[in-house]
């Protein structure tokens, strides 16, 4: 669990966790330098269920991505399934199991990802969140992430590649890391050939309020502030910070994956394919109005080769979440 400024939900989700059928876990918090109670609330959750192996450390104090990424390079459980936890949502008492059960079914590398239940600050259930219609793919994933982090599990052999692979997602843009942890385990898994699982029965109540760090992209705030990032080079940059980390575990992918990263780098670096040739080669959205809108931001030069440095050149601030679509 990756924690900042939560004492308002953070003893909600814990005691969620408590209520989980699948019982045999233990909780490792990582806290980027809390200046509320979050830090106390954790302290006495460890010391009253001391079953569970709660664990509170210091995080690195970079972002929310750099958090997670620096929490599961030290996380101690070796051969353990890992599941991402957000601080303010609330498990439903089926979530562990069910990921469990899903990923154990067929052993080998692979993520489990799940819809989720849209709620108010209060918990007041407001909707479902949506569905992809195309699936999950490399080349969806070079371009858009639709793995909601907090809902995130992965099998003992994908967690020891995303251990591995942590060190370059958190050097990649010049030391600032990829920008969205989620959108890089979507990228790595299916550029390394794991199953991705999405469930269609949600997981957890998914809460939306003003101190999202990611939100779940419905009302026309969200829709406006989506198409700014996508205008002012942050979306670009996200993608070319994802495109060149990647590179630095080329030899984890699969052969196709590391061609189509390759090649989608050589396009960022303004050498070699046309954008046309990308889509032709899998590079694509959730929707025709995705694809359409990515399109349009090549045409308009927001979204494209970088004038220096190549992949990942980008000086653009990290700060937003990845637009859906």
């Amino acid at each position: 669990m990756a924690t900042l400024d939560g004492a308002q939900f953070v003893q909600d989700q814990i005691d969620s966790l408590l209520a989980q059928e699948h019982a045999d876990w233990s909780l490792l918090v990582s806290d980027d330098g809390s200046r509320d109670a979050t830090a106390g609330i954790v302290a006495e959750a460890a010391r009253r269920h001391p079953g569970h192996g709660i664990v509170l450390r210091q995080g690195p104090g970079r972002s929310a991505a750099a958090n997670f990424l620096d929490a599961i390079m030290t996380s101690p459980e070796e051969g353990a399934f890992l599941a991402l936890s957000d601080q303010d949502d609330i498990w439903l008492p089926h979530r562990l199991g069910r990921a469990v059960a899903a990923l154990a079914a067929r052993p080998g590398p692979a993520i489990y990802a799940s819809r989720t239940l849209l709620c108010d600050a209060h918990g007041r259930v407001r909707g479902l969140s949506r569905r992809h219609p195309r699936g999950p793919s490399f080349g969806n994933a070079l371009v858009q992430n639709i793995l909601p982090g907090n809902t995130i599990v992965l099998s003992p052999e994908a967690a020891a590649l995303a251990r591995a692979t942590a060190p370059a997602a958190l050097a990649a843009r010049g030391g600032r890391g990829v920008a969205h942890h989620d959108w890089w385990f979507y990228a790595l898994a299916t550029g390394a050939g794991a199953r991705v699982i999405l469930d269609d029965r949600p997981g957890l109540l998914y809460r939306q309020h003003d101190r999202n760090v990611m939100g779940a992209h419905r009302g026309l705030r969200q829709a406006a502030d989506r198409m700014t990032m996508l205008r002012d080079g942050r979306y670009g940059d996200w993608v070319a910070g994802n495109v060149e980390a990647l590179g630095a575990v080329r030899d984890r992918l699969t052969p196709g994956a590391a061609a189509l990263r390759d090649t989608v780098a050589d396009w960022l670096a303004g050498r070699g394919p046309r954008f046309a040739d990308l889509r032709r080669a899998g590079i694509r959205r959730q929707t025709l109005v995705g694809d359409a809108l990515l399109a349009a931001l090549v045409r308009q030069g927001s979204f494209g080769p970088q004038p220096e440095g190549g992949a990942g050149g980008s000086s653009a601030p990290p700060s937003g979440s990845p637009p859906g679509g």
